[in-house]
């Protein structure tokens, strides 16, 4: 999928995944894709948890060659 700014987390754990995202998208413009590597497993059910509490769109996941998850958000 494609993104406007990519993250890098992976070898971070919880809650820096979220962090991350949250810091990125509070200077980004709407629309704004915003995607971040993650080998922390509890980012599959923290960052939906985050979008849908700061209502920010979850728009899925991709497994990537090394293991990661990248997960996409957009901000509103």
């Amino acid at each position: 999928m494609k993104a406007d700014i990519r993250l890098n987390q992976r070898g971070y754990k919880c809650p820096m995944p979220v962090v991350s995202i949250a810091r990125t998208a509070r200077d980004a413009a709407s629309g704004t894709v915003i995607a971040v590597a993650c080998t922390d497993p509890g980012a599959a059910s923290d960052i939906p948890a985050w979008c849908e509490m700061k209502g920010v769109d979850f728009l899925g996941s991709e497994i990537e060659s090394d293991g990661a998850v990248t997960y996409f958000v957009r901000t509103r």
